[in-house]
């Protein structure tokens, strides 16, 4: 019965890593259908071109016609934005509840005062109050504070190495679903500014066929390679921009709460062995 909690906890990470699993799934196709559809209707409409033709220029200083005539790569750079755009909304709400309800500097400082002072139920109830990952990984830490305090068998040596223990395998079990979905926005770091360069590639491929042409050149189909080109450059250095800052912030933001673990975790520690000599 005394093992009974963490198959339970277990198993809500695993649910939980399913549920992103499907979340991750869903979003990538539907935000590439999303940037195709805004790319068809919204750059592609007839009021961005002259006589109201999407096959004709766009008109002049019309930066949406200009973008459709970027040609299907624009379309997947504007899905792959939205996919950031999707992702890190997704985190910042799940890092925010990971958090807790206070602030997580202030929970910190009350949790360190309370176990100096010893108060251990004290600081499990801040804990409750708190509510999140960190929250939990703390209390779980408190809890074994507790049953090895109460453990006469054990040492202080041993009993300090159970509270870190302990810490080490609540944290595993909480802070990997922080990270979850990071990876895509990690690749898409590259992928924006491989695809971007697909479409610059693609649009000077248009520019040279123009110049290709005997007699004349066709000065409207060199036109409309270079502003190809350039615009799939610009679009997949924005999604690349996107993606390196949001994960980045990200990144910080769990670092701050591994970071908030293992300082509360350490103070545990030393209040137990300083309590303990």
């Amino acid at each position: 019965m005394a093992n009974a909690p963490k198959p339970t906890t277990v198993k809500k990470e695993s649910s939980s890593s399913s549920a992103s699993n499907v979340f991750a799934t869903l979003v990538i196709p539907i935000c590439i259908l999303i940037g195709f559809a805004v790319w068809y209707f919204v750059f592609g409409a007839g009021t961005n071109f002259i006589d109201g033709d999407r096959d004709k220029l766009p008109l002049p200083g019309n930066y949406l016609g200009t973008a459709y005539k970027g040609g299907f790569v624009v379309a997947i750079l504007v899905g792959l934005l939205l996919v950031v755009i999707v992702f890190s909304i997704e985190r910042f709400i799940v890092i925010g509840k990971a958090s807790g309800k206070a602030s997580l500097d202030t929970f910190i400082v009350k949790v360190k005062g309370l176990l100096n002072s010893g108060n251990i139920e004290a600081a499990k109830a801040e804990c409750d109050k708190q509510q999140g990952s960190v929250a939990a990984v703390i209390k779980s830490g408190l809890k074994k504070y507790s049953e090895v305090e109460a453990d006469a068998n054990m040492d202080v040596e041993q009993s300090i190495v159970a509270i870190q223990k302990e810490v080490e395998e609540a944290t595993a079990l909480e802070m990997p679903m922080l990270e979850q979905n990071l990876t895509i926005i990690a690749t898409l770091v590259s992928i924006g500014t491989l695809i971007g360069l697909l479409g610059t590639v693609k649009g000077m491929i248009t520019a040279f066929a123009g110049l290709a042409n005997s007699g004349a050149p066709d000065q409207s189909a060199l036109a409309v390679g270079i502003s190809e080109a350039l615009i799939n450059t610009m679009t997949g250095i924005l999604v690349s921009t996107v993606s390196i800052i949001m994960y980045n912030v990200l990144t910080s933001k769990i670092d701050k709460l591994t970071y908030a673990i293992d300082e509360a975790g350490f103070s545990i520690v030393q209040t137990y062995a300083s309590s303990h000599k």
